[in-house]
């Protein structure tokens, strides 16, 4: 629960404001009554006894540093079953990249100074006893004082390196574009991978563009962009300094910190002889933080940021799913037409395989007509249509007209609505699978063996197939990285697999519309995550958003009423939610959050009055359940739901009374369920194996 203004905390500290929140909990700037001065206050609201001993290991950690480009620890203490407190030094100012998004880059002077700053404070983490790595360098993790200061802030994911083991204060955690290959997975990390992230913080910083990610560019599926392509007003040595910091294998990259601080020193000649504290130009305001507000809204076609053309395609992330429904009799008899037409004259199966073999072929105005709908100034152009032609080859066509393999039996209402059952992702066989249980946890069957993995299901609304995403990656590194996904139907026994033919790139977070007659989803066939929906009766392809390269688009959900969508929009490397037409008009922000926070997996109540979000403090991090009331969304501010920390990615039942998610009880990752004001909150799994991507099943 958030601490209001006012409130005295542990006797001595009095709440001022509330700096930042997140699912973790939140950081405060607080008065110290003892002292008279300025702190700030973090808040970890996880009591277990794992959360308990990361959060205690941060703040030892931090109570015995002592440099000039670091915050000092000044108190630690728990407060029941509230939760723990770090008091800290307040830090006021901006961060890195506050001052991106008022100057949109830096100069190359500044950078060195900062670089260097950050050099001197990782060289003095590195070379504790035992080393420290930091591992989230970042700009938000980059503060610049009132008078010109630097400092490295937020520990939450340091190590402590012993020996050949590592104790750490979080779970591994990694911010795409800023993070190293070897920070994925299980790979060891040291102090080069603080280099690598410093390097990719400076690059962000004089480029105004996040670089291509390291595990993306460790897998041959994509280069770094050469910093001076970007800004050529950058000297050669300084972006040659760079690159270098973040050579994709670590014996290439710089072997120290101070390694990393001469080469930046020595790139410029005003820097070359510099020595002691280095500060940069104060921000503009004497208060920093309270006076930097986030800017007012404008077209999301506007670029914030100066983005390039990228050199090749990125690869994805995968995130969330969504709900689907069914058509109506006049739709239903047009299938039926068009399934018989295609089925004798469709070559769907060269049209794919020709789309994915040759992208060229998508964009052959034989294959596709486009036509563009302008739309009103404040969002972008939508309505471009990719109108599928068939060539010549029979394969099945999807089937979109199902039909029951059983009849129902009459039987009470089960719980929530629908049929009383969950589809859910799950590592049980090694690789992601689709399965389905009963909400007791019995009846589980497997209804995927794709290859690659399925992952992102999502039920029709009469329950009878299901579309969902292959091949698919672990969801706890959430990256498909060189792997070409594409959209599935099947029916819930496993049988009639279909692929769907959306052309070639990367497809992902699908949803039904509740009408029945369409499917949203987010692909990358433009080479970054925008929204489209395919119409099932012709396979005609809109494009819905058309926003700039560093602003990508993804998680679609639809409204009851199947005329608005819900998304998640990246802008200044934050995550938030909008709104749209279902046509993709009148695009509209509906949250402003706290900054460092990022709101992922929006989902629409079945009454429409409630929409429902994943809050975040970074991409991979667990995040608290929120949510704003459709009535209220003028006022773009939202609430935390009881019962909904540890979670994300939720899903309603059909009558909208309970809540499935994916959530967490210390070390195990299971599906829970609860009821949709945040009550009676028990896992429905518990198996070992990571379970996740859950969604309610609806009634025939």
């Amino acid at each position: 629960m958030t601490i209001e203004r006012g409130a005295l905390l542990h006797k001595r500290y009095r709440i001022v404001e509330i700096l930042g929140q997140g699912g973790m909990g939140s950081v405060y700037r607080a008065v110290d009554e003892n002292l008279g001065v300025e702190v700030a206050v973090k808040e970890n609201l996880f009591t277990t006894d794992e959360y308990a001993r990361q959060f205690r290991l941060e703040a030892v950690i931090l109570a015995n540093l002592r440099h000039p480009n670091l915050p000092r620890v000044t108190d630690h203490f728990v407060i029941g079953d509230q939760g723990q407190y770090l008091v800290m030094d307040y830090i006021e100012g901006e961060d890195l990249r506050q001052r991106m998004e008022r100057q949109g880059t830096i100069s190359e002077e500044e950078a060195i100074l900062i670089g260097a700053s950050m050099c001197d404070a990782l060289a003095y983490l590195h070379t504790r006893k035992p080393p420290i790595l930091h591992r989230d360098v970042k700009p938000g993790n980059v503060k610049i004082t009132s008078e010109g200061h630097i400092h490295l802030v937020d520990f939450g994911l340091a190590k402590v390196v012993k020996g050949s083991q590592a104790t750490t204060t979080g779970a591994r955690a990694m911010t795409p574009g800023y993070s190293p290959p070897e920070q994925y997975g299980t790979a060891r990390t040291d102090s080069r991978t603080d280099i690598y992230s410093l390097g990719a913080t400076l690059y962000a910083a004089l480029t105004g563009v996040i670089p291509e990610d390291g595990l993306a560019r460790a897998m041959d599926s994509v280069d770094l962009t050469p910093l001076r392509k970007r800004n050529a007003r950058i000297s050669k040595r300084l972006a040659s300094a760079i690159e270098k910091a973040m050579a994709v294998k670590v014996e290439d990259r710089y072997q120290t910190a101070d390694e990393f601080k001469g080469a930046l020193l020595y790139s410029n000649v005003k820097t070359q002889r510099l020595e002691g504290e280095l500060l940069v130009t104060p921000p503009p305001t004497a208060h920093g933080d309270e006076d930097i507000k986030e800017p007012p809204d404008k077209p999301i076609t506007a670029q914030l940021m100066e983005v390039a053309k990228p050199p090749s395609r990125p690869r994805r992330k995968q995130l969330g799913a969504g709900c689907w429904a069914f058509m109506s009799f006049f739709l239903l008899t047009l299938l039926v037409g068009l399934t018989a037409l295609l089925y004798f004259y469709t070559p769907l199966s060269e049209f794919i395989n020709g789309m994915v073999a040759s992208p060229t072929a998508y964009e052959s105005p034989a294959a596709i007509s486009v036509t563009g709908t302008a739309a009103d100034d404040a969002s972008p152009t939508a309505g471009a249509v990719s109108t599928v032609t068939p060539t010549s080859t029979r394969i099945r066509p999807p089937t979109l007209t199902p039909t029951p393999t059983e009849t129902p039996t009459p039987a009470p209402t089960p719980l929530g609505g629908g049929t009383g059952e969950i589809a859910f992702v799950s590592m049980r066989t090694g690789s992601p699978q689709v399965y389905i249980m009963d909400l007791d946890g019995g009846n589980l069957r497997q209804v995927t063996n794709q290859p690659g993995g399925a992952c992102q299901p999502d039920f029709s609304p009469d329950g009878l197939q299901l579309v969902f995403v292959s091949p698919c990656p672990e969801k706890d590194e959430g990256v498909a990285v060189g792997l070409e996904t594409d959209l599935f139907l099947i029916d819930p026994d496993g049988s009639e697999l279909t692929a769907l033919p959306t052309g070639p790139g990367e497809d992902f977070d699908p949803a039904w519309s509740p009408d029945g007659t369409r499917i949203a989803y987010a692909s990358r066939a433009e080479g970054y995550a925008q929204i489209y929906v395919m119409k099932l009766a012709d396979l005609t392809i809109t494009r819905l958003t058309e926003t700039p390269f560093d602003q990508p688009a993804r998680m679609p959900a639809w409204s009851p009423s199947s005329t608005q969508i819900a998304f998640t929009l990246r802008q200044n490397n934050i995550y938030q939610i909008w709104y749209m037409t279902d046509n993709g008009q009148n695009q509209v922000k509906l949250i402003v959050g706290p900054a460092d926070v990022w709101d992922l997996y929006p989902a629409w109540s079945p009454d429409g009055e409630t929409i429902l979000f994943t809050r975040t403090d970074k991409v991979l991090d667990w995040g608290s359940l929120n949510y704003i009331l459709y009535s209220e969304r003028t006022t773009r501010q939202s609430r935390r739901l009881e019962g909904g920390l540890f979670a994300i990615d939720p899903a309603y039942s059909p009558d909208g009374n309970w809540l499935v998610f994916e959530g967490a009880d210390g070390d195990q990752y299971d599906i829970f369920l609860m009821t949709s004001d945040g009550e009676q909150r028990a896992p429905l799994t518990t198996d070992p194996a990571y379970d996740f991507d859950p969604v309610w099943r609806p009634a025939p």
